[in-house]
């Protein structure tokens, strides 16, 4: 593409942090209307059970109360939330309802909602409301549900969702002849994204026009307002999602919840606005949980080195209900176990188990974390076992640049196959390797300093990105000669405001003070657009702007000569200074008077997949457990880089949340599948001086051939394998003691008791 301000791939401070700098964002919890009442919801304290009964009177007595609506208030059909991906008939069986009515499945499903005039009279009222629950056995982790004694849906007859299966080749006959062959056991714990902003709506009917405001859209509005559209049986028309600023999102907020009907259908139903605004405690317990997930994983390979087939069954607990994304995770770690690697025959089993706790769904790279973890802790057994340097013994199975496009297993029966696109993966590796001084650090691995014993490790990973099928944006041509760009892509905390600025401005030719403002994600700008997940916002929407801008420079040369009464190519454009034609100038404020204005879509469902390594030095005290980590370094090319200092604090950003889930986070529950970690006293969060030492580098070696501006996605790469790195690293430290390491996360007493297990068993 033409660049000729070279606004692409310069760091410009991002736009939209000088109103949050000033405190001029607009959260959802700022915002209020007239005669506004509040929503609290009230959730089930029993994991497993059938409802005997409700009593609301004691509630709907209550000071300030408007309403108490339960399952029976809303009618005799209750919605359903439908699946957006991994779209399965196995899986629509268990989609989750909007509000209990029979049954309830998890701790904090919703039974009832409260509206009232203050959040304090609504929550008084909520606990005078009495409900009768008998109890039914909880299924607690996937022993209990691959056991199906009890059932979270007797009509389906399975505590089974469904099983994903990735196939390449004929891996059942690589491994009969194999030389070499090892299984391993791993798992990863149930942790989330916990964005600094809670999730929260506003809700507004307008009686007179018959139409649903609702404010505190996120990530995916348009397909939200599809699905409640759906839901109130309304045209899609009378619904308008505004999207608000967000306080991350990570994932797990923007996906279609119960509250995204409750609260409209209690706006539109006592006509009147009504907030609700989710507490952290309701975080925890409510949002989509992540990762839970085990894997038997067998390798066979050469004495040499070279991996003949990989194979494996892995179970995943997506909790109660299978969510809009909820299989997502378990699709990824089919598709992408293999990783960066060149293995010929494949399968990977993925079943989803259905549990008593809170439903699944994305958190930054899902099920890529998972698979990293297992495969890369895989690749040091194997390489250890077969005495080869771990470095070499990547390396000699990094797929090859001249292998591009590389296809990846397909899954079924979803039919969903991708191919890594372009790229270079020894370039990375040897970069990582270079900054991180690999051939000096690796001689501490096992050593005793100062009491600790010390540990390197290395990995290698891929990041899909740019999922389609789609991207929509609109430029306009305002009357001051600036440019309004109008984008169907939503901002989560990751900067699209400068990112859409800068390519806009770019393709336009013009200086960055020419666009007058980026305006994402609500419904009222754009006929139709899909969000911000999966790594898609700058190379879907990006490119769906430099085609909006191709048709605005037509439309602008076509307008400018027949002011100039000559012929559109005889027509120059000069940037900001308008067009001109010889010595006769029009400048653009003069030209807006036309109403100029032109949609730009950008179709496709080709990925982008950047790659890269990642490499930690850490400190392991075997007498307490506890694990410093004394150097992190990450090397990433994404293709071509439009903004370096947003993309860094993407990279540090996700490489902290790894560190975090690797180390920190953990839903843990009990018995009777109540969660223990309802509260950031027991969940545990990385701080900013828990893990100082970090550095990322970021290339732009290998631009992808899918897209024009040739971006690849790179909002998840941090913290792809840093799970794999770290308990690589550890495992290094501690492999003198006989320790091994095959599950997260590695909190101290954890590493302490696996210390432990292994003096003993000497």
């Amino acid at each position: 593409m033409n660049r000729p301000n070279s606004l692409i791939g310069s760091p410009v401070e991002r736009i939209e942090d000088l109103r949050f700098l000033r405190g001029r964002g607009q959260y959802v919890a700022d915002l209020a209307l007239p005669g506004m009442l509040h929503a609290v919801i009230l959730r089930s304290a029993v994991a497993h059970g059938r409802i005997r009964s409700i009593d609301t009177s004691a509630a709907l007595a209550s000071s300030g109360v408007h309403a108490v609506l339960t399952a029976n208030d809303i009618g005799p059909d209750i919605p359903v939330i439908p699946l957006r991906q991994e779209v399965t008939p196995d899986f629509q069986r268990f989609q989750q309802p909007v509000i209990a009515k029979d049954k309830v499945r998890f701790v904090g499903e919703p039974i009832a909602i409260v509206v009232a005039e203050t959040q304090g009279e609504a929550e008084d009222a909520l606990e005078a409301i009495a409900v009768d629950i008998e109890p039914l056995p909880p299924i607690a982790d996937r022993v209990s549900a691959r056991a199906g004694t009890s059932l979270l849906f007797e009509e389906a007859g399975t505590n089974i969702a469904g099983t994903l299966t990735a196939l390449r080749g004929d891996a059942e006959g690589a491994f009969a002849d194999a030389p070499y062959r090892r299984r391993e056991r791993f798992e990863v714990q149930r942790h989330t994204g916990v964005p600094m902003e809670t999730r929260g709506l506003l809700a507004h009917w307008d009686d007179a026009r018959g139409h649903l405001t609702v404010y505190g859209a996120a990530k995916t509005p348009f397909v939200n307002r599809r699905t409640l559209a759906t839901q109130l049986g309304l045209p899609v028309t009378s619904i308008s999602m505004i999207e608000n600023d967000v306080g991350g999102g990570f994932g797990v907020r923007g996906e279609f919840y119960p509250e995204d009907f409750l609260v409209p259908f209690a706006a539109r139903a006592l006509r009147r606005p009504i907030k609700w605004i989710e507490d952290r405690r309701e975080h925890l317990l409510t949002t989509n949980h992540a990762r839970d997930a085990e894997c038997e994983l067998e390798i066979a390979c050469t004495r040499e080195g070279r991996i003949l087939a990989l194979r494996g069954q892995a179970f995943t607990d997506v909790g109660a209900y299978v969510r809009p994304v909820g299989a997502t995770p378990s699709r990824n770690i089919a598709q992408v176990l293999s990783g960066p690697y060149s293995i010929a025959d494949l399968r990977i089993d993925v079943t989803l188990l259905l549990s008593n706790k809170t439903p699944s769904g994305t958190y930054r790279g899902p099920g890529r974390f998972e698979a990293d973890f297992f495969r890369e802790r895989l690749l040091d057994i194997v390489a250890d076992d077969l005495g080869i340097d771990r470095v070499e013994f990547r390396r000699r199975n990094l797929v090859r640049e001249g292998d591009m496009p590389y296809r990846l297993a397909e899954v079924a029966p979803l039919g969903l196959g991708s191919e890594c696109d372009s790229g270079d993966y020894a370039q990375t590796l040897d970069r990582c390797l270079g900054e991180f001084g690999w051939n000096e650090k690796a001689k501490l691995d096992g050593l005793v300093i100062d009491g600790c014993r010390h540990g390197v490790a290395v990995g290698c990973y891929i990041e899909g990105g740019a999922s389609g099928p789609k991207e929509n944006a609109r430029l306009t041509l305002e009357g001051d000669g600036t440019v309004s760009v109008y984008i169907g892509s939503s901002a989560v905390g990751q900067g699209v405001e400068t990112i859409f600025a800068q390519i806009a401005a770019d393709a336009l030719g013009l200086s960055l003070a020419r666009i007058r403002g980026v305006y994402h994600g609500s419904t009222t700008f754009l006929d139709d657009g899909y969000g911000s997940y999966s790594s898609r916002s700058t190379v879907m929407g990006g490119s769906a702007v430099i085609a909006a801008a191709e048709k605005l420079k037509q439309t602008i040369r076509a307008e400018g000569a027949r002011r100039l009464g000559c012929a559109p190519d005889e027509v120059s454009f000069l940037g900001d200074d308008g067009i001109a034609e010889g010595a006769r100038r029009v400048t653009l404020a003069e030209l807006a008077v036309a109403n100029i204005t032109a949609d730009g879509t950008f179709a496709s469902h080709k990925r982008t997949y950047s790659y890269g390594s990642h490499a930690a030095h850490v400190a392991v005290d075997p007498d307490t457990g506890h694990v410093v980590v004394l150097e992190y370094v990450a090397v990433e090319d994404v293709g071509r880089i439009i903004n370096p200092e947003t993309l860094h604090g993407q990279a540090m950003g996700a490489i902290v949340q790894g560190l975090g889930g690797t180390f920190l986070e953990w839903l843990q529950y009990d018995e009777d599948a109540q969660l223990l970690t309802g509260s950031l006293a027991d969940y545990l969060m990385p701080t900013a001086t828990d893990f100082p030492h970090i550095r990322a580098v970021t290339l732009e070696e290998k631009p992808s051939p899918n897209n024009p501006l040739g971006a690849k996605g790179a909002g998840e790469g941090g913290i792809i394998p840093v799970g794999g790195v770290i308990a690589n690293a550890v495992a290094s430290a501690l492999r003198p003691l006989g320790v091994t390491i095959n599950a997260l996360p590695l909190s101290p007493p954890r590493v302490w008791e696996r210390v432990e297990a292994a003096t003993r068993s000497k």
